[in-house]
């Protein structure tokens, strides 16, 4: 009977660690948020030009390996004044985003005529992502934040681990290593809305053709100082007929 007793409470434990919750010594249960990220999304993209901020990302939220989810929206206004995009665990986006809205929320309700700008949103996402990462239970994402307030433009990057830094440019995911290359040819502080856009494309096909992670459905979200707007999504017109595409392992070392 005893023995019966022991392997019940072995269970019920096993059980409590595999559904992230977890019993203190005070006998209350606390639950754990993602400890290792399920949906995700890729790259996020982010760049000022001459009137503002312009950010981009597709729609695609992946389980594991499986293109799940083709319209998830993974850019986010907040407040008047800017505008997030996230990579990373889709679930701790959304927690993130209720966050946000609580503290426009409060914001709004002191009515003294002041909003949060760019930068102090940014700065109270550093504290959360670090705060989180020193409890070891981190919000699982990378988020870029732009945003346009009495003239000034602002881009910043956040990681899960409170890492954050601003830029003229910024990418996340795969965006860091293959589309960074071509924003540091290409990006110029001048640039048109029309030119940024173009640029954004340019990148944004990039990503698509060497990321697995990433669809043809895009939203790219512009921010000047009269605010954010989101576009509807799109696709870009793309080319499979390259020869690398056609026959990949030619002239490769090593191939068969």
């Amino acid at each position: 009977m005893e023995h019966t007793i022991e392997a019940f409470k072995r269970e019920e434990s096993l059980g409590a660690r595999h559904s992230g919750a977890a019993a203190a010594s005070d006998g209350k249960i606390h639950i754990e948020r993602t400890q290792y990220p399920y949906v995700t999304g890729s790259s996020v993209l982010g760049i000022k030009y001459k009137d503002g901020i312009l950010l981009a990302a597709d729609m695609a939220a992946s389980y594991g390996s499986t293109k799940r989810y083709k319209s998830f929206q993974r850019l986010k206004p907040v407040g008047k004044h800017a505008v997030i995009g996230a990579s990373g665990e889709m679930s701790d986006f959304q927690q993130i985003s209720t966050m946000l809205d609580e503290l426009t929320l409060r914001d709004q309700m002191w009515d003294d005529s002041n909003t949060l700008g760019p930068h102090e949103i940014h700065s109270y996402l550093n504290r959360i992502m670090y705060q989180r990462r020193n409890k070891f239970d981190p919000l699982w994402n990378n988020i870029i934040l732009g945003g346009v307030k009495n003239g000034k433009k602002y881009l910043g990057v956040v990681s899960m681990i409170g890492v954050h830094f601003e830029d003229d440019h910024v990418a996340t995911g795969f965006g860091q290593h293959l589309a960074r290359p071509e924003l540091r040819k290409q990006w110029r502080a001048d640039m048109t809305l029309e030119e940024g856009v173009r640029l954004l494309e340019k990148c944004l096909l990039v990503l698509y053709y060497r990321d697995r992670s990433s669809i043809n459905k895009y939203q790219i979200a512009k921010v000047t100082e009269e605010g954010v707007t989101i576009s509807s999504p799109f696709a870009i017109e793309t080319n499979w007929e390259l020869e690398a595409f056609q026959n990949p392992t030619k002239n490769a070392e090593g191939s068969w």
